[in-house]
């Protein structure tokens, strides 16, 4: 359909509903916090005057590629992955196409990867690693946000797993139990994640009232090394000196599982176990299945999108005619943002526990 002898443009679609140029991308993007009714209204009205999308003259007024870098360190995918692919759908939603590459820890191949996606003129990058060790920031003429893997700058974004909440929720799980006297079995200490889950099991524990029995075993992100600590923590086959083990990793908990029954122990009739991770190859192999931590990757990746969105796009979103003085178009009210802006620097996302037979007997 023609207006005035032209194709119908955006802001005809605006001026029509009474809303922002912005508010009607994004209720026909799929895009932004806006009220169902505003987006009902809007797409009524962009059928009804025949308006048709233009992708390459939407990036061109913008002056966007709809365009994102995805950054990778992991050589293996296992914490990277879900990350990346929370990110892939939060972004798709708002039509934005993603270019991965992976850097394997490999500085050189890293600055390629970045002069590529430059010279792409992607919008912005996300970038994630491997485990949770910070890592010094990316310099580039886009916006980044950095995922699992914080940036050492504290005026960047970064988002991350609440690792403290998870070992509270495994204390708070075990005190419900019964559980008193708890051993900490754990992976590198040279390593972030060793230093915060140990950190905040101490401080669990003692608000909850219950011991960390004897030194914590810290050693590689391995089963032969879960299967050496159970072997260290009963010395001379003596009775378990903790009723429940607090394990760092699933990988390190199926070893414990294993190795405390090949000891004579019944898990968790005898001693109960716990891991972190959510790592279904692990968790379901284990006898019995590790009640766990799930760090939400998935959504951790969705948050960095959003966040990256609200960086590329920081301007806050314009008012909606016919929603009536002192509301947002979005149908927040005053002085609350739900367009992903947030502080800078780290934002910590919650985890949430998975029961299950290895510390209640029958799940």
């Amino acid at each position: 359909m023609k207006q005035e002898g032209r194709p119908v443009r955006i802001v005809d679609v605006a001026r029509a509903v009474g809303v922002s140029p912005s508010t009607v991308s994004k209720a026909l993007n799929d895009s932004g916090s806006l009220r169902p009714a505003t987006r009902e209204r809007v797409r009524a009205a962009a059928d009804r005057l025949g308006f048709v999308s233009d992708a390459g003259a939407r990036a061109l007024s913008m002056r966007r590629t709809f365009i994102v870098g995805l950054l990778s360190t992991d050589d293996v995918g296992r914490f990277s992955m879900p990350v990346m692919l929370g990110a892939e759908n939060a972004l798709t939603v708002g039509e934005i196409s993603t270019l991965v590459a992976t850097a394997r820890h490999d500085s050189v191949r890293e600055q390629h990867h970045l002069r590529t996606l430059v010279a792409r003129r992607v919008d912005g990058i996300i970038v994630t690693g491997k485990t949770t060790d910070a890592r010094e920031p990316i310099r580039v003429p886009v916006p980044v946000v950095y995922a699992l893997a914080p940036s050492t700058d504290p005026d960047d974004v970064s988002v991350v797993p609440d690792d403290a909440a998870g070992v509270r929720l495994v204390v708070d799980h075990l005190r419900t139990l019964g559980h008193r006297r708890v051993a900490h079995i754990g992976g590198r200490a040279d390593q972030n994640t060793s230093r915060v889950r140990l950190a905040a099991l101490r401080d669990a524990l003692d608000a909850a009232g219950m011991d960390l029995v004897g030194e914590p075993l810290l050693g590689e992100w391995s089963e032969p090394w879960g299967r050496q600590a159970v072997d260290l923590l009963l010395r001379d086959d003596q009775a378990p000196p903790a009723t429940a083990v607090v394990c760092a990793s699933d990988q390190l908990a199926r070893a414990v599982t294993d190795r405390l029954r090949e000891r004579g122990l019944r898990v968790p009739h005898d001693v109960a176990v716990t891991g972190y991770d959510n790592w279904e190859v692990m968790w379901a192999a284990s006898r019995p299945p590790l009640t766990t931590v799930d760090m939400e990757l998935e959504q951790l990746g969705r948050r960095a999108a959003e966040r990256l969105l609200a960086e590329i796009q920081p301007e806050p979103p314009e008012p909606d005619a016919a929603a009536g003085p002192g509301t947002r178009s979005d149908g927040v009210g005053p002085g609350t943002r739900s367009d992903g802006v947030g502080p800078r620097g780290i934002e910590l996302v919650p985890p949430r526990l998975v029961v299950r037979g290895s510390t209640i007997a029958g799940d």
